[in-house]
């Protein structure tokens, strides 16, 4: 059992060793090494404050990303409802143009047919007049005045229907 229980001639030493390096230490390296842990303590904690707030700004500013992105897609949509808007607006009125110049076509195109039915009506009722005014020459055998024989021409194609025609147009 000696052993175990130091011997009073070397336990002293030891524990006036002892306290020694311990006040030493407590006096010089205890402070330097919790300093030093308080320091990385800070540390730490500085670096997770700055993780929280980057975290943070990095939420905030990906939430500002959506709500542009959102405002983005909501002004292309306007832009293209815009766009169909004016697009069908654009159709309709070429349409109706399209629809008038036909029309106006159509108008002139008649008046053209009219007209020219007109004028073959007095070209074919001169010649009538001509040559009915030749062919009762021919059968009368007088020598009529070129307005004697144009007046009664014109006396028988109004009683046949044709001058009023004529005169009408």
């Amino acid at each position: 059992m000696d052993i175990l229980i130091p011997k009073p001639a070397e336990f002293v030493p030891a524990l006036i060793a002892f306290i020694v390096i311990w006040v030493v230490l407590a006096k010089f390296a205890w402070p330097g090494i919790l300093k030093t842990l308080d320091e990385r303590e800070q540390k730490i904690k500085g670096d997770l404050e700055g993780a929280e707030r980057a975290h943070q700004e990095a939420c905030e500013k990906r939430e500002a990303c959506e709500a542009k992105l959102a405002e983005a897609r909501r002004k292309a949509d306007a832009i293209v409802v815009e766009a169909q808007r004016q697009a069908k607006e654009e159709r309709a009125r070429i349409l109706a143009e399209a629809q008038k110049d036909a029309a106006a076509q159509i108008a002139r195109a008649h008046d053209a047919i009219d007209s020219d039915r007109k004028k073959a009506m007095i070209e074919l009722s001169t010649s009538v007049v001509d040559l009915s005014v030749e062919i009762a020459s021919k059968i009368i055998g007088n020598e009529l005045s070129a307005e004697d024989q144009r007046k009664l021409a014109e006396k028988y194609l109004e009683e046949v229907g044709v001058g009023d025609d004529v005169a009408t147009d």
